[in-house]
């Protein structure tokens, strides 16, 4: 026979629906309601709390890293009262070998896009001849060797 409740197990007591998910005598507003809604949002909290420390530390790393860089570098200019002269000339030189590149890598350009008579392309050729030859002999005159033509600029690099 079937009892009150009918079916099986008709004497023992089911919990209700409610009950069983968890929001029975704590309600909706209870300890695990509280853990579902709130809950992420703390976790949330607390990832973004590991993440900003360890891009802190990151930065912190970096920063001791190019103090460190800065510190073991020698002078970018000698000012030597001796070496001032051979100094400047080598930075000039390095200048004037920049503006000698950037202009021969523009007369490459121009022959390649057919802007160019053949007599303008000798001559703008021979003139890029000659001034690499007078920055050579500058260069020698003063013991400069040409590996020498270039600037250290610290982070962005190497000039040339």
């Amino acid at each position: 026979m079937k009892g009150a409740g009918g079916g099986r197990g008709a004497g023992r007591a089911r919990p209700s629906r409610r009950a069983r998910s968890g929001q029975g005598a704590r309600g909706a507003g209870g300890a695990k309601g509280a853990r579902g809604a709130g809950g992420a949002k703390g976790a949330a909290g607390a990832r973004g709390a590991r993440r900003a420390t360890s891009a802190a530390r990151e930065i912190e790393a970096i920063r001791k890293q190019i103090e460190k860089t800065v510190a073991a570098r020698p002078p970018r200019w000698n000012a030597d009262p001796e070496d001032v002269r051979r100094s400047v000339l080598k930075l000039v030189l390095t200048l004037v070998e920049l503006i000698r590149q950037l202009l021969e890598r523009q007369a490459i350009r121009r022959m390649e896009a057919g802007t160019l008579t053949e007599d303008e392309t000798e001559s703008v050729g021979l003139a890029l001849m000659r001034l690499q030859e007078t920055i050579l002999d500058l260069a020698k005159q003063f013991d400069i060797s040409p590996d020498e033509l270039n600037l250290d600029l610290g982070p962005v690099g190497r000039l040339i």
